[in-house]
C-alpha cells in the first residue's frame, strides 16, 4: 500500500466498518466504503421480512452495548436520526409457575423482586453499576492494555471468569434469580459451565441498570443509518451492491480497514499473506449458529406473566437447569428440544414497527455451527408454553437457518453472530496476536473477529482505526 495518499478503504458496512470509516473521514483521509449487499448496515438491518408494514429487524434488536459504547457516544448520532426507546422493563424471564423474574432498571426494583437473593445480588452487582461508565471503556478495548482503572476491572474479573452456572448455584438460593442470570449468560453462546461464560451474565445486567436495554426507534437499521450519514457529512463516500474480492481492486489506497471474518480477508488478501499468518486465520474457530424466527402477529403476544407485556426482551427457557442443558447441546450436532430461546417485541414500544393494531416478533435460538434443523416447531412450542394461544395470533412467519444468516452476510459463518468463538482461549488474543494488524503494509482487521468482539457497539472498528492512524503516524 501507498504511504503517501490520503485515500482510505474500509471493506464492510457493518457497524464496525461505519465507525472505522468515521474516525478514518474525522482524521482528513478520503473515505469509501465497499459493501457486498444492496442496503448498508451488516448485523445492524431492517427489513420487511413478513408482510407489507411489518418492519423486522434482520440479526440484531436490543442494543444495551450500543448506548454504552463510548465510540457512539463521540458521534452526533441523535442530530442524524437516531432515537432510543426504553421499555418499561429490559428484560423479563418467565418461569413455569406462571411468574417471572424481572431485570428492571432501578436496581432497588430488581433486588426486591428477587428476594431472598437480592442482598447478594447487589453485592455483585452495585459495584459495576456504579461505575459502569468507567467499566465499559476497560471491557470493550484489548485486554492486552493497561487498564485505566485496575481495581475495578479486578473486581470485575473476580465475578466475570466463573463458568456461569456453578456461580449461579452458589451466589443464588432461588430458582428465580439462577434462571434470570443464567438467561443473562446465555448471551455468550458458551457452555454455561465454561470459564468466563459469567462474564456475559455480569455485563448484561449492569448495562441494564446503568443504560437499559433500548431498541432503536424504526429498527436496527436506523443505527446503520445514522452512522452513514454522519460519515457522509464528513465527505465519506458509500458503494453499496459492491462485492470487493481482491485487495488488488482498491487500488493505491494508503490504509485498508476490513470488516470481514478471517475467513472472507484470507479469500480477498489471496497469496499476498505469509502461508504463517494464513494458517493461524485458517484454523480461527467460530461459534455456534442460531435459528432465526420473525412473526408478523395479529394482536400482542399472550404471557402468562404480565410483566413480559413491559418487557423489550424477554428469556425464554425455564430454568438454569434447563438453559444449561440447552447451551451444552451446542457442542454436538444435534439442537435441544427445548432451546433457550431470546424473544425480542419492539412493536409494543415502537409504533412503527407494524400496522395499527398489530404487531411483530422477533426471536432466535442458538444451535450447533452451520446446523441445518428446523427449530420452527421448538421456538414456537417454547413460546406456547409461557403465552399459551401465541400460534393463534401469527399472521405470517420468516425463518433463517445458519445458512439463511451467511447468505444474508457472509461474515455469519455457520450462522455465528459473534464473529468467532469467544471463550476465554479466544477472546483476547483475536483473531491473532497481532490482533487488527496485518503482515500486509496498511492493511487491518476490524471485525468483530477482533476485540472486544461481537454486538452491536463499532468498538472494533474504533480501535482498529486509530491502530492504523498511528501506524501512519497521522492526528486523530
Amino acid at each position: 500500500m501507498r504511504q503517501d495518499n490520503n485515500n482510505a478503504c474500509v471493506i464492510g458496512s457493518g457497524p464496525n466498518g461505519l465507525t472505522a470509516a468515521i474516525v478514518l473521514a474525522k482524521a482528513g483521509l478520503r473515505t469509501t466504503v465497499f459493501e457486498a449487499q444492496p442496503t448498508i448496515g451488516g448485523g445492524a438491518r431492517s427489513a420487511e421480512l413478513t408482510l407489507p408494514g411489518f418492519v423486522h429487524d434482520v440479526c440484531s434488536a436490543v442494543h444495551p452495548l450500543a448506548v454504552s459504547s463510548p465510540a457512539f457516544a463521540a458521534f452526533p448520532l441523535a442530530e442524524h436520526g437516531l432515537e432510543w426507546i426504553q421499555p418499561p422493563l429490559p428484560l423479563a424471564h418467565p418461569l413455569d409457575d406462571g411468574s417471572a423474574a424481572i431485570l428492571a432498571q432501578p436496581l432497588d426494583e430488581t433486588c426486591a423482586r428477587l428476594g431472598a437473593d437480592g442482598p447478594a445480588y447487589r453485592r455483585a452487582i452495585a459495584p459495576l453499576v456504579r461505575r459502569w461508565r468507567e467499566l465499559v471503556p476497560m471491557i470493550q478495548a484489548p485486554l492486552v492494555r493497561l487498564p485505566a482503572h485496575p481495581w475495578l476491572l479486578a473486581r470485575f474479573g473476580a465475578l466475570a471468569l466463573w463458568p456461569a452456572a456453578p456461580l449461579a448455584r452458589r451466589l443464588f438460593r432461588t430458582e428465580a434469580a439462577r434462571a434470570l442470570f443464567a438467561g443473562n449468560a446465555a448471551h455468550s453462546l458458551l457452555p454455561l459451565d465454561a470459564l468466563g461464560s459469567a462474564a456475559f451474565g455480569w455485563v448484561l445486567a449492569a448495562a441494564a441498570h446503568a443504560v437499559g436495554w433500548p431498541i432503536p426507534r424504526g429498527g436496527s437499521q436506523s443505527i446503520a443509518n445514522a452512522l452513514a450519514s454522519y460519515f457522509e457529512s464528513l465527505g465519506g463516500r458509500i458503494v453499496a451492491n459492491t462485492r470487493v474480492q481482491s485487495l488488488e481492486e482498491l487500488g493505491d489506497a494508503s490504509l485498508v480497514l476490513c470488516d470481514v471474518t478471517p475467513r472472507q480477508f484470507v479469500a480477498i488478501a489471496a497469496r499476498r499473506l505469509p502461508d504463517r499468518f494464513s494458517r493461524q486465520l485458517e484454523a480461527y474457530r467460530y461459534g455456534p449458529g442460531v435459528f432465526k424466527v420473525d412473526w408478523a402477529l395479529r394482536a400482542p403476544i399472550p404471557w402468562t406473566a404480565a410483566e413480559c407485556a413491559r418487557a423489550g426482551t424477554v428469556h425464554v427457557g425455564g430454568s438454569l437447569d434447563e438453559i444449561a442443558a440447552s447451551e451444552r447441546a451446542l457442542a454436538g450436532t444435534a439442537p435441544s428440544e427445548r432451546p433457550f430461546v431470546l424473544v425480542a417485541q419492539p412493536s409494543l414500544f415502537d409504533a412503527s414497527r407494524a400496522p395499527a393494531g398489530q404487531h411483530t416478533a422477533w426471536a432466535y435460538c442458538h444451535v450447533p455451527h452451520a446446523s441445518t434443523a428446523d427449530m420452527t416447531e421448538r421456538i414456537e412450542s417454547q413460546l406456547e408454553r409461557f403465552a399459551p394461544g401465541f400460534r393463534a395470533r401469527i399472521l405470517a412467519r420468516h425463518t433463517m437457518t445458519p445458512a439463511d444468516l451467511e447468505r444474508h452476510n457472509a461474515n455469519l459463518v455457520g450462522g455465528d453472530i459473534a464473529g468467532g468463538a469467544q471463550d476465554l482461549r479466544q477472546l483476547v488474543l483475536r483473531p491473532t496476536r497481532l490482533l487488527y494488524r496485518t503482515p500486509l503494509d496498511g492493511v487491518f482487521l476490524c471485525s468483530s473477529s477482533t476485540p472486544p468482539g461481537g454486538a452491536v457497539h463499532g468498538m472494533c472498528g474504533f480501535h482498529a482505526a486509530h491502530a492504523a492512524l498511528r501506524a501512519r503516524n497521522l492526528a486523530y
